[in-house]
């Protein structure tokens, strides 16, 4: 179903792939954009169960919006091993400002279909993803 906001739809294999990260923990991260031409939110990049934060924050495009989800783990204060799920919304300055637009627009539709999300995080350069942040949201 389209988004009445922006007319993106999501295409389904953004949903399977979500729960298989959730569910299964295929992935450790799926990177998704926005096709304008088809109007719908497509897989853009699958990150394997071994890749890093660091391998995750490299797919980032320097000029294009993304949306993202990483599968964070780390330990409580009291030593308990624990897992959230992140969500980005990647809207870096150098952009089109149609992207940013469509991206902003379609967000909330979007991460409904995510059924799952523990911390969203706003991006607009990658020191607004660092690892201490998603660490701090995440225990927090």
């Amino acid at each position: 179903m389209a988004n009445s906001a922006s007319g993106i739809a999501v295409d389904d294999e953004c949903k399977l792939k979500f729960l298989e990260l959730k569910a299964r923990r295929n992935y450790r991260f799926i990177v998704f954009k926005i096709d304008e031409a088809a109007q719908k939110v497509l897989i853009d990049k699958l990150g394997k169960p071994g890749e890093t934060y660091d391998d995750f924050t490299a797919c980032m495009p320097h000029n294009e919006c993304r949306y993202a989800v990483f599968d964070f783990d780390f330990v409580t204060i009291e030593n308990c091993q624990k897992s959230k799920i992140i969500f980005v919304a990647w809207s870096p300055d150098t952009s089109k400002v149609r992207s940013k637009m469509v991206y902003a627009s379609s967000k909330d539709r979007f991460k409904r279909e995510l059924d799952g999300i523990q911390v969203e995080l706003q991006a607009t350069d990658p020191s607004e993803m660092s690892m201490d942040i998603v660490k701090e949201r995440a225990i927090s």
